[in-house]
């Protein structure tokens, strides 16, 4: 076989393997949404207020950003595939518990080992891109994969409302946890590690070592800067897609419920579109990666004081272009692994992936919670009826996100240029005549 032939039988076992390890981050993004369309039923079914309902995004946010760093660590130590089985089984069977589970401790139980499978998949997904694809190719499929596996969530959202209406509460997560088996096995037919082997595992790390492993990763200005641009990019979305979104726009902006839900869907087509330009743009310019990231932050900030400072209610238009702006940011902290995987050695990738990734969803956990404070407290005695003034007070907390945010991108992207300068004085020459 030539080497020619060589590389194309290489690109097409890498495209399969993504495309299952896609599939497998489709089905994690799925049944992390499950939810959001059965809020109501939710409710009646373990007979929880607004705010118990509430725990459970703020739980599955909670154990996703906490497990990032561990997750980070088994891949280094046991490799991708292996962790990427151990995610989808344990989605799996979580999924089922929930279908069967019949009083809030044990749905909370479920959940959090929803959060847990979840937590185990992108991170080994992003390791199976950087192994199986060329470096130049590497950003665009990062992107695609974040991008395309937020088609989850639009999947979760018809079909999952057909099914608990025509099926019920126990068959339609049944239906969905049955998804989990099938994936099971595509992984262990389909993925390997590497071209070499089809599970390949790092050296045994003590404390001593992971201890120095993540403290090598956090001290490179790279990795901090990736950790930063998460941070600052991903809240607002994520905010709005998962819990605040629909009550914002129906109680503080007056729109329709119908609206609400065409607002927000027209949110997740922009993260759809944007992130392979996105993609692109940092292929071919690696050098301004974290100039692009503050062109994105500083959009955001302004189409956010527009509609705040907007007197009475914001029209639509100017609520689509919010929506639209705000949606960027989703594709646009997934620049920040690209910083981390150009930072670090391939033996702590996924620990310094892990590192960035619990930052945007650190972000969105505290903002969850500071918006429901300000809402309580600009309408107290009140948990139905919050009025927009007590709206406007309340997604006013981004700004003390994005003001940390930005001033720290801005401060390690000074650093993480002077050390790459320092180590390689033709780097930037060479990365701005990329493409």
């Amino acid at each position: 076989m030539s080497v020619s032939q060589s590389a194309d039988v290489r690109e097409r076992g890498a495209y399969g393997i993504w495309i299952v390890g896609l599939l497998v981050y489709m089905l994690a993004v799925f049944h992390r949404s499950s939810l959001a369309v059965a809020g109501l039923t939710a409710t009646e079914r373990f007979d929880i207020s607004a705010a118990q309902l509430a725990t459970f995004t703020m739980l599955q946010l909670l154990v996703y950003a906490g497990m990032q760093i561990p997750v980070g660590l088994m891949v280094d130590r046991f490799g991708p595939r292996r962790v990427l089985i151990t995610g989808a089984i344990t989605l799996t069977l979580a999924q089922a518990g929930f279908a069967f589970a019949d009083s809030y401790p044990l749905a909370l139980l479920a959940r959090l080992f929803v959060g847990v499978g979840d937590a185990m998949t992108f991170i080994c997904v992003l390791r199976l891109v950087n192994t199986w694809f060329a470096p130049r190719r590497i950003p665009l499929m990062t992107q695609l994969t974040g991008v395309v596996g937020q088609l989850g969530a639009i999947i979760a959202a018809v079909p999952m409302t057909i099914a608990l209406r025509e099926l019920g509460w126990t068959r339609s997560y049944l239906v969905a946890a049955s998804l989990g088996i099938v994936l099971s096995v595509a992984l262990v037919v389909f993925v390997r590690d590497a071209p070499a082997a089809r599970s390949r595992s790092g050296p045994p790390l003590s404390r001593t070592q992971i201890s120095q492993s993540l403290g090598a990763s956090w001290a490179q200005p790279g990795t901090r800067l990736g950790f930063w641009i998460h941070f600052s990019t991903q809240f607002s979305a994520t905010t709005l897609g998962l819990l605040w979104g629909y009550p914002f726009f129906v109680r503080g902006e007056g729109t329709s419920e119908h609206t609400a839900g065409l607002l927000l869907t027209l949110m997740v087509v922009a993260v759809m579109t944007a992130g392979p330009v996105l993609g692109w743009a940092i292929m071919h310019h690696p050098w301004h990666r974290s100039t692009l990231v503050l062109c994105v932050v500083g959009a955001i900030v302004v189409m956010w004081t527009v509609v705040l400072g907007w007197r009475g209610d914001a029209p639509i238009w100017l609520l689509a272009l919010l929506v639209v702006v705000v949606g960027v940011g989703g594709p646009a902290s997934v620049i920040g692994f690209d910083l981390g995987r150009t930072s670090n050695p391939s033996e702590r990738m996924a620990s310094a992936t892990g590192i960035i990734n619990q930052a945007g969803f650190v972000a969105s956990l505290l903002l969850v919670v500071a918006i429901g404070v300000v809402l309580d407290w600009r309408t107290p005695g009140s948990s139905t009826a919050y009025t927009p003034s007590a709206f406007k007070w309340a997604m006013s907390c981004q700004y003390v996100l994005w003001a940390v945010g930005i001033t720290q991108i801005w401060r390690y992207r000074v650093k993480a240029r002077a050390l790459l300068l320092a180590d390689d004085p033709q780097a930037r020459e060479h990365m701005t005549r990329m493409g």
